[in-house]
């Protein structure tokens, strides 16, 4: 997952941008499913994050060194005047509640 926060009065902008861009994430093995998540705004900005759900730890890894990756990141720096910051990567794995 990664945390941005985006500008008051760009969030349409932010979304367009995920919109229409060409993730690359459908053709890296192990991909599952991406959501754009919007979360809170406050007197500063928005908080959106973008979430991703892969098969493994390691196929995640293997799409950040991909010429997918590379691709789907080529214009990333275009968004500067809608984020305030780099976004923030948070890594999670799911824990497995089933009783054994």
């Amino acid at each position: 997952m990664n945390r941005f926060k985006v500008a008051l009065g760009s969030e349409d902008d932010f979304v367009e941008m995920w919109r229409s861009r060409d993730s690359y994430l459908e053709s890296v093995p192990g991909f599952k499913k991406f959501d754009l998540l919007r979360g809170a705004t406050n007197e500063e900005f928005t908080l959106f994050a973008s979430h991703s759900i892969w098969e493994s730890r390691e196929a995640f890894e293997n799409w950040t060194k991909s010429e997918a990756f590379r691709k789907a990141h080529a214009n990333a720096g275009a968004g500067k005047t809608v984020y305030l910051g780099p976004p923030q990567f948070e890594g999670f794995a799911a824990v497995d509640l089933k009783k054994s």
